[in-house]
């Protein structure tokens, strides 16, 4: 098998593993209060997590005063993410909150852009624009789905973006799951924090949530090991494309458990999406290739 073949396969693994483990947070709902689900997901994620690292020959703490600060800086970030997110999930449907993700590549690009000083052309910014026009055909300001949690869906858009440009400064020596440790015990310890000051809200959990908890945390562990997987076979440019299988796996599911369905102006704001995300990986990919060229000539 090819490299781009294995590489594409673990990247449509991942984002099944990531939907599936939205999936089963999003059947537990309201069921317990949503610091008591990130408490008991985050210890069993965090205990998966170590255990996946140490096998890797990851598990190495060992970083220098700076990779220490913008990690923290990007578990706070983390914490961010994963409220918005949730709140959203446990209020959205699942396909269309899936779909606002996934601008998360085209609001990198114009971060880095804006903040790191990266060289973006008038092409990008254009598919920047054209992908946030259909961003807001998805979450319809001013329509009848519109609500306070279409919000939380573009916060946690904004805080992915922001923990992803805190990685950018870390140095290449520090493991990656390391990181993902270290934003994981930040939501974790969050959650606890919050059941420790108001510990009535704290419910049973019964067998079927219990299940799904479990299910939640190894869906989980398996998207960040196929992430980290697909990093080290075949060309990012490539397998990155892959990422908006996501989707499809978003919309059989909700559709089939949920019989969630997006209308018309929704999916036009999901091709849009999915074209100015394309478009931005396909040119980016360009101007690389370029830019080697001249070096080596």
């Amino acid at each position: 098998m090819q490299d781009n073949t294995r590489g594409a396969l673990l990247m449509m693994a991942s984002m099944a593993c990531f939907v599936c483990n939205d999936t089963c947070l999003k059947l537990i709902g309201t069921d317990m209060p949503l610091q008591q689900l990130l408490l008991l997901r985050g210890t069993l994620t965090i205990a998966l997590m170590i255990a996946l690292a140490a096998s890797l020959g990851q598990l190495n703490f060992r970083m220098s005063r700076k990779d220490w600060t913008w990690a923290n800086i990007r578990g706070l970030a983390e914490v961010g993410a994963a409220y918005f997110f949730l709140t959203a999930l446990f209020n959205m449907p699942l396909a269309n909150l899936t779909a606002v993700l996934q601008a998360l590549p085209l609001a990198i690009t114009m971060a880095g852009a804006v903040f790191l000083r990266e060289r973006v052309g008038w092409r990008r910014w254009s598919a920047i624009l054209i992908g946030f026009v259909g961003v807001m055909l998805i979450v319809q300001p001013g329509g009848d789905g519109f609500n306070i949690y279409s919000v939380y869906g573009l916060l946690a858009v904004g805080f992915v973006t922001l923990r992803d440009m805190c990685a950018r400064p870390l140095s290449k020596d520090v493991p990656s799951m390391v990181i993902a440790i270290i934003g994981a015990v930040g939501v974790t310890a969050a959650a606890g924090l919050v059941l420790l000051w108001d510990t009535s809200v704290w419910q049973p959990v019964s067998l079927r949530n219990g299940i799904l908890m479990t299910m939640a945390g190894f869906f989980l562990l398996g998207g960040y090991y196929f992430s980290v997987a697909v990093m080290r076979v075949g060309e990012v440019s490539f397998t990155s494309g892959f990422r908006y299988t996501g989707l499809i796996w978003a919309l059989i599911i909700g559709w089939f458990i949920w019989g969630d369905w997006p209308d018309v102006v929704t999916w036009i704001g999901i091709l849009i999406v999915v074209a100015s995300g394309a478009f931005t990986f396909w040119r980016e990919r360009a101007v690389k290739q370029v830019t080697a060229d001249k070096v080596a000539g």
